[in-house]
């Protein structure tokens, strides 16, 4: 590799060859820089950290001339969703609300765990409003922009969302890894529609500490990358606690990467019911393929899925407008108005629907956990279809009219609620030329189970090249 190679290297690659020294920290910040400035169109970054990537791999090359040892992430660029917190700047969160707070102090968690393992933070990158949404359009900042077309066209698509700008970064090679945040499916819907790679750790088990809330009982942080073993390596390097969020699991580091073949894949079944319609024939296809690769044979069925996703919603509207009520008292015209609109709605429920919903919650996670005993990883749907143009209101999937602002979470959402760990995979749809993704869902704090799996599904061909802009 020489400082004009392709600016998509996996993490591993990258950290491997500044190690040995056949390329330094800063050729590889300068290229992807290079690649951020040719990628405008995707509209996918908030905020370029020229300076402090190139101070970081200046530091990181001095420390391999002197000898010490690197870092498993040593000199590889990563980009992190605008609402962790980066030290001297406001944390946007993709809002105006957030334009009169304070610059943040120290970095987030996730941040200061990545760069403790070498990697260097290259930009700040756009979301949904508030992590409030799932197809990567925002009103402050526009519509993030899918590297990916469907059979040479260019009509833009969306990313998915809420993870937006960190997917479309990935998914165009400019960095191998990046951070997201998942609430109801935002880590996992837009790495789905953008053909990469996307882990949804169990609750509790990242720190989030130093990120912007939206649902505290629902949020979660997690990597996306070009593969699972980029995935996994920036996973082991999150691990560790903190004092920052009283949620987090006491629970040491349990590194996965280096058995992440080894292990081989567990025992796999399917989620049916609920999640075997809408859909789109890539994803069945997709689905099928995985089952297929897997061994998994038997179909289980959650008989309280369909009422978890309406559980997630109320929960979700719940708190994030009692997070949110004073400001949408005071200034409703800093919020965009499709956010402003459900979070008052969310401010004005009833306790008792709340409960409810909570009640629902413990009896859907007991019923998946009972089915998790019997088969350790099941298969299901990550999206009900392809991604669609942007703009779009409507699609009809599999014969039914879906409203796309909301059901593309349809298969994320429903699992929301158990705080188990779920990976996703993708392929290319033969028929829509567009990538199509599966969820890989777990048992609590079996991330190396999860993982394994996904490793599998990726021998097995779901994988997608990052497609470079031209």
């Amino acid at each position: 590799m020489t400082a004009m190679a392709a600016s998509h290297d996996s993490a591993r690659a990258i950290a491997a060859d500044v190690a040995a020294g056949r390329i330094r920290a800063s050729a590889v910040v300068e290229r992807a820089l290079d690649a951020l400035a040719r990628a405008r169109a995707l509209n996918a970054v908030t905020r370029i950290h020229a300076d402090r990537a190139r101070d970081r791999a200046a530091a990181i090359d001095a420390r391999r001339d002197s000898g010490e040892p690197l870092g498993a992430l040593a000199g590889v660029p990563f980009a992190a969703k605008d609402l962790f917190n980066v030290a001297g700047h406001v944390t946007g969160a993709g809002s105006r609300a957030t334009d009169a707070d304070a610059p943040a102090e120290r970095d987030a968690d996730a941040i200061a765990r990545l760069e403790a393992a070498g990697a260097i933070l290259l930009a700040s990158t756009t979301m949904d409003e508030l992590a409030y949404g799932f197809t990567g359009e925002c009103e402050r900042d526009g519509a993030t922009v899918n590297p990916r077309r469907s059979g040479g066209s260019d009509a833009p698509r969306v990313t998915g969302g809420s993870s937006s700008g960190s997917a479309a970064l990935v998914a165009a090679g400019i960095v191998p890894v990046a951070l997201g945040s998942d609430t109801n499916g935002s880590v996992r819907v837009p790495a789905a529609l953008c053909g990469i790679a996307g882990l949804k750790p169990t609750y509790g088990r990242l720190s989030r500490g130093g990120t912007y809330p939206f649902v505290d009982s629902l949020d979660h942080v997690g990597p996306l990358a070009a593969n699972v073993a980029d995935l996994a390596v920036a996973y082991d390097a999150m691990q560790g606690l903190s004092d920052r969020d009283p949620v987090q699991a006491r629970r040491g580091r349990e590194p996965v990467a280096d058995t992440l073949v080894a292990a081989g894949p567990p025992g796999a079944g399917r989620l049916g019911g609920f999640f075997v319609a809408p859909l789109h024939a890539d994803v069945r296809d997709a689905v099928d393929a995985a089952c297929d690769a897997l061994g998994a044979r038997q179909q289980v069925e959650l008989p309280l899925a369909e009422a978890g996703r309406a559980a997630a919603f109320v929960i979700t509207n719940a708190e994030g407008g009692a997070l949110h009520r004073s400001a949408l008292a005071s200034r409703p015209d800093r919020f965009g108005p499709l956010v402003r609109d459900r979070l008052r709605a969310g401010a004005l429920l009833p306790a008792s629907w709340v409960s409810r919903a909570q009640k629902l919650r413990r009896m859907l996670t007991g019923q998946l956990i009972a089915a998790l005993e019997r088969t350790p990883v099941l298969i299901a749907p990550a999206t009900p279809c392809p991604a669609f143009p942007s703009g779009t209101e409507r699609c009809e999937v599999d014969g039914r009219s879906l409203a796309v602002r909301l059901d593309i979470g349809l298969y994320t959402q429903a699992l929301t609620l158990t705080g188990v760990p779920i990976a996703v995979v993708t392929t290319i749809g033969r028929r829509s030329g567009l990538p199509v993704g599966v969820q890989v869902v777990g048992r609590p704090f079996r991330e190396d189970q999860v993982l394994a799996a996904a490793a599998a599904l990726e021998r097995a061909g779901f994988a997608a090249a990052p497609e470079p802009l031209t």
